[in-house]
């Protein structure tokens, strides 16, 4: 390799932890985020090769970022993870709620080793929600012994943006969790591309089914089997529907003990502490967006423009086309994301040759939480480092599909060094709807879902609809043959009323326990984030307006 500029950043080593329960009980390993943090960043440190290479640069590093964890609350988990090993790293930094994170935080470090102000990054995340979950089925242990900070700990620097998600209106209509509103996307998809429910089926599963390929050889993943198109979409026992038209295999896992971590530091400080070069490899560009924060303004359901303009960047700043990328992983925590990302990017979903992950995605290698990309970057430069040579893409995706990060990856450095941009102006720029404020008649369904109960009948279906001046609302359907027809007949186009508002029908899950925010050192309600809880505040959410399709 030729001689490279001292401030040249490059990931030195990487490493991912899998604690997959006992085969013969089922028994999880028990282990909190932590001190998976920590044995993935010493693993890290390990796949740097040479004589105490990776420990150089863990004593060396100015920054150790600890992705934010979602099982469990923590002050500073950045903290924690320098104590566990034996490090005082004078920045100690976390994120906020975003499957982003990963790659956002490797751009920020790639592009403070660039510009010469740090020369080692260190970057973990973990969740260990299988664990968690288990102790909390278990009568035997009604808490978990994890770690508890004091309130005196000092606070890390948080990087990313960190905001309530949806608005009260987008609450009210029940747009709670990541299930329900990927669906939305995912249908919205489906009528605009003119097929029929079957057809779309089909093509959910035989896109699903590619990502459990991958998966099978990946050794890191969480489900190591090959699934077909028509078990992915079936509805069993074993597979109920969440929420139309996504099964339960068509939804990311977070039931994992998972880690994964990178080691991020100037080509300089790897020569000196002794890393071989054949283990570099080299963050070439990177790009960030948020879409129109809220869903309500967003000009269509089915696309990201934020994507586009992040990886058009991207790419511009690599000099390379898509046609260039030899590996992908679009982030893929449900079939909507990686059909978004795959049409802004100009990517086919079905091309054997280029499968659109280098890990199996979050359904079978496994979605823990914001640190999915960690995961995904330690793959690609694992696959890089075979090839000796090409690109890789890696995106992240946060909230819903709200935050975006495109970066590039290559075994080759740049020609002319790591290049950051953020296009937000860009996007800020493209038209937006206005929320609908008054009930009407005369309206048209966009998009939905019909939600199921865990037991597996269809509780109620979500809903957005058009004005006829182009306003967006939301509303909820309870009829039961409505939401029958609604799975085998497409609902998207058809006219609808908008009734007042009815009184809250329980879903369920109470809105009062949901709007319980986890506090630190405890458990973190699954699925739902802090953030989020905040803003499910009963007094915040009325119930829905109430829609009747004609």
């Amino acid at each position: 390799m030729k001689s490279l500029p001292p401030n040249t950043p490059v990931l030195a080593g990487s490493a991912q932890v899998t604690r997959r329960p006992a085969p013969d009980t089922g028994a999880a390993s028990g282990l909190e985020p932590v001190d998976l943090m920590a044995e993935a960043l010493a693993g890290a440190a390990e796949d740097c090769g040479g004589s105490g290479a990776g420990r150089s640069l863990l004593e060396r590093a100015s920054t150790l970022c600890a992705i934010g964890t979602l099982c469990w609350e923590y002050r500073n988990p950045a903290l924690l993870v320098a104590e566990r090993l034996g490090l005082d790293p004078p920045h100690l930094c976390s994120t906020p709620v975003g499957g982003n994170s990963g790659q956002l935080v490797a751009a920020y470090a790639a592009r403070a080793i660039s510009e010469g102000q740090i020369d080692v990054a260190l970057v973990t995340g973990a969740e260990s929600f299988y664990s968690a979950r288990a102790a909390r089925r278990d009568p035997s242990h009604p808490s978990l012994d994890w770690t508890s900070q004091p309130p005196e700990t000092p606070d890390p620097l948080y990087v990313g943006t960190d905001k309530d998600p949806v608005t009260v209106t987008e609450l009210q209509a029940g747009l709670d969790r990541p299930a329900r509103v990927f669906a939305l996307f995912e249908n919205a998809i489906r009528h605009v591309r003119g097929w029929t429910i079957d057809e779309h089926r089909r093509k959910l599963g035989s896109l699903w089914a590619s990502l459990s390929r991958v998966a099978a050889g990946n050794p890191n993943a969480w489900i190591r089997r090959e699934y077909g198109p028509e078990e992915i979409c079936q509805v069993s026992e074993s597979n109920r529907m969440v929420s139309f038209p996504y099964t339960k295999l068509l939804n990311a896992n977070d039931q994992i003990d998972e880690a994964a971590a990178f080691i991020l530091c100037s080509a300089e400080a790897a020569a000196a502490a002794g890393v071989p070069a054949d283990r570099f490899v080299f963050p070439v560009s990177s790009a960030d967006a948020n879409d129109h924060w809220f869903m309500s303004h967003r000009m269509n359901l089915y696309s990201s423009p934020a994507i586009a303009l992040a990886g058009r960047a991207a790419l511009d700043l690599a000099g390379a086309s898509i046609d260039d990328i030899g590996l992908v992983d679009l982030y893929s925590c449900f079939p909507s994301a990686v059909q978004m990302a795959a049409d802004a990017l100009g990517l086919p979903i079905d091309d054997p040759s280029r499968p659109l992950t280098v890990t199996g995605g979050l359904t079978f290698a496994g979605g823990p939480g914001n640190n999915y990309v960690t995961h995904s970057i330690g793959a690609m430069a694992g696959r890089l480092r075979e090839s000796s040579g090409g690109t890789g893409l890696v995106t992240g995706l946060g909230w819903y599909a709200s935050k975006h990060s495109v970066g590039i990856w290559s075994a080759e450095p740049p020609a002319e060094g790591f290049h950051y941009v953020n296009v937000q102006d860009e996007v800020d720029r493209l038209p937006q709807r206005r929320p609908a404020t008054d009930d009407t008649d005369g309206v048209e369904i966009e998009t939905y879902t019909v939600v199921h109960s865990k037991a597996g009948p269809a509780n109620f279906a979500i809903a957005s609809y058009l004005t006829e001046d182009g306003c967006r609302g939301w509303g909820q359907i309870h009829d039961k043959a409505t939401l029958a027809s609604l799975e085998v007949e497409e609902g998207c186009g058809r006219k609808a009323t908008v009734e007042p508002a009815s009184p809250a029908i329980d879903d369920g899950q109470s809105r009062a326990r949901r709007a319980r925010t986890a506090g630190q050192g405890s458990p973190a309600i699954p699925g739902i984030t802090a953030a989020l809880n905040a803003a499910l505040d009963p007094d915040r959410a009325p119930a829905p307006r109430e829609l009747n399709i004609h």
